[in-house]
């Protein structure tokens, strides 16, 4: 069985700074694209950041030289830097990742993390 796990989030003042990490663990033969989904009340989940495994990294427009992905392919962990962070920002962030699981079945598949709440208060 597969898992990622994101400790962390929590509450912020405008223009603070968070950092976020989530693992996975589990029997894993490999990790392809690891990323961050966000979900506001009311809204759909989208996609923040993602990066592969040789770390090109994708942005959305509204988080672009504020927030800074990163993994650590050793460590099978994805890292999420936010800085300057706004209200807009507050939502519950997700992890996923592209895995390959050591069940037999030689595809990749994606998982979730449970999803940690970040609040920025103005």
């Amino acid at each position: 069985q597969v898992q990622l796990v994101e400790p962390g989030g929590g509450l912020v003042q405008a223009g603070g700074s968070l950092r976020l990490s989530c693992a996975a663990s589990g029997r894993i033969l490999d990790i392809n694209v690891m990323g961050w989904y966000r979900q506001a009340p009311g809204k759909q989940r989208d996609l923040v950041a993602s990066i592969s495994r040789g770390g090109n990294t994708n942005y959305v427009d509204s988080v672009k030289g504020r927030f800074t992905i990163s993994r650590d392919n050793a460590k099978k962990t994805v890292y999420l830097q936010m800085d300057s962070l706004k209200p807009e920002d507050t939502a519950v962030y997700y992890c996923n990742a592209d895995v390959m699981a050591n069940n037999g079945s030689p595809r990749y598949r994606a998982y979730w993390g449970q999803g940690t709440q970040v609040t920025v208060s103005s």
